[in-house]
């Protein structure tokens, strides 16, 4: 995308809708266990429905390509990070760190929010047409997340998770969109046509949800959580550059590589906090850092994106 301007337009709505819900949070118009519940059917209903119906109807080599791309160059850039993640944080630069604590920030640096506030970004600031290398993406997106994310926060591979993520719904719904895609079967257009409906949901209410998320955090304690402060700050700046520099150098097309930086420049996965509390982490912590995470990249990503989208 060339016209920044529309970029910023599209940048401002989402910002404008977060706030609803920021709003509605500090009304009290939706309660921890509403958003709770609207998470469920976000992520176990309306995204897989959205990656479904990300493909197209008919089968096109091209689209094919940036599925294929968005794949591959996702594996590479989520494995460059978790080698970045061991050079920047570990027991010489975070010292009178816990393992822990170390691991906790290699987790931020590497997987972020690319599934809940991903796919409605991509799909609004880059349109239907990005959401081909978005669903290549999520594929080593939560394959890594469930198998190296869960070693960073319990200290070991744990296999049998590692197989139940592959019965993940986003996974399923992405291998049955590439299947329907490649082969001539057509699904009948009132199954099609509602499928779309439901994948609708998914931008605004995620956004309303992250508002909220934001209306509980509490300011003036997160102000003097310097480690966290730090890890979320090369998150949002060290992971897009890096995106960045991998693709350029790999000649990715500038679309893929614009979608992928843009995925980088996320804030922290709010699964870091559900992973710290289910595998004997520091829950809060954890969920201080996606909260300093989420507020920072309402100044990083637009700063980010605009500088390196001009190239």
């Amino acid at each position: 995308m060339s016209d920044l301007n529309i970029f910023y337009s599209r940048l401002a709505m989402v910002g404008i809708i977060m706030l609803l819900g920021l709003f509605l949070g500090k009304i009290r118009w939706i309660s921890e266990s509403t958003n709770k519940q609207l998470i469920n059917i976000l992520l176990l209903v309306a995204m897989p429905a959205a990656l479904f119906s990300a493909f197209p109807a008919d089968f096109d080599q091209a689209a094919l390509s940036n599925f294929l791309f968005g794949l591959g160059a996702g594996a590479l850039v989520l494995g460059a990070l978790a080698i970045l993640g061991k050079l920047l944080f570990n027991k010489h630069t975070l010292k009178n760190t816990s393992r822990y604590s170390r691991n906790e920030s290699q987790f931020a640096l590497i997987f972020n929010n690319a599934a809940f506030l991903g796919l409605p970004l991509v799909l609004t600031i880059f349109g239907p047409e990005a959401m081909m290398p978005y669903c290549g993406f999520i594929i080593p997106f939560n394959l890594g997340l469930f198998g190296y994310g869960v070693y960073l926060m319990q200290g070991k591979f744990d296999r049998k998770l590692f197989i139940s993520t592959l019965l993940n719904p986003n996974i399923i719904a992405v291998a049955l969109g590439a299947a329907f895609f490649i082969l001539p079967v057509a699904l009948p257009e009132i199954l099609t046509m509602s499928v779309s409906s439901v994948a609708g949901m998914m931008t605004p209410l995620s956004l309303i949800c992250i508002g909220y998320m934001l209306s509980r955090a509490d300011l003036k304690k997160l102000i003097k959580k310097k480690r966290l402060f730090i890890t979320a700050l090369v998150q949002l700046t060290i992971g897009p550059l890096a995106t960045f520099g991998i693709l350029y150098l790999l000649g990715a097309p500038a679309d893929v590589r614009n979608i992928l930086v843009l995925i980088q420049a996320l804030p922290t996965a709010t699964s870091l906090g559900l992973f710290a509390e289910k595998y004997g982490g520091d829950p809060i912590s954890a969920s201080e850092l996606v909260v300093i995470s989420t507020i920072l990249s309402i100044v990083t990503l637009p700063i980010m994106l605009g500088f390196l989208m001009t190239w």
